[in-house]
């Protein structure tokens, strides 16, 4: 069992991810039902509920006000694409130093790390198109 673990330790990372996910699912919808049951109270009274409330339910589950790896948004529409930017600096450098580590057989795991470098350089690439194609429509 030992073993298993040090072999796959770094499963630990996107598992960590994936419950991350689920938990910011979780707290979305409690924000959206939680919205919903305040609406409900202003109707039982008769009053007409805030713009403020109503604007709450025209986001999507999935996104807020601020969001860690993307581009944030707030009320007056894009502010930007730094999170793009920042993704996609962030995958080219990990894909320099994975292909380093594969040019260098660092640990012997040559074929490893080139796969790994592929793959950060893939995303690093799509980060990249997606920040330069989103400033292009923010200045429209």
């Amino acid at each position: 069992m030992e073993d298993l673990f040090r072999s796959f330790w770094w499963l630990m990372f996107p598992l960590a991810w994936f419950v991350f996910g689920g938990f910011q699912s979780f707290l979305n919808y409690r924000r959206q039902k939680d919205a919903l049951n305040l609406i409900k109270t202003y109707a039982d009274k008769g009053q007409e509920p805030p713009e403020q409330l109503l604007k709450v339910l025209d986001r999507p589950l999935d996104e807020e006000g601020e969001m860690i790896w993307g581009s944030t948004k707030d009320q007056g529409g894009s502010r930007g694409n730094d999170g793009s930017w920042f993704s996609a600096i962030l995958f080219g450098v990990m894909a320099v130093g994975f292909g380093y580590g594969a040019s260098t057989d660092m640990y012997g795991a040559r074929d490893a790390l080139i796969i790994v470098t592929f793959v950060l350089a893939g995303l690093c690439l799509a980060c990249l198109f997606q920040a330069l194609r989103s400033g292009r429509r923010s200045r429209k």
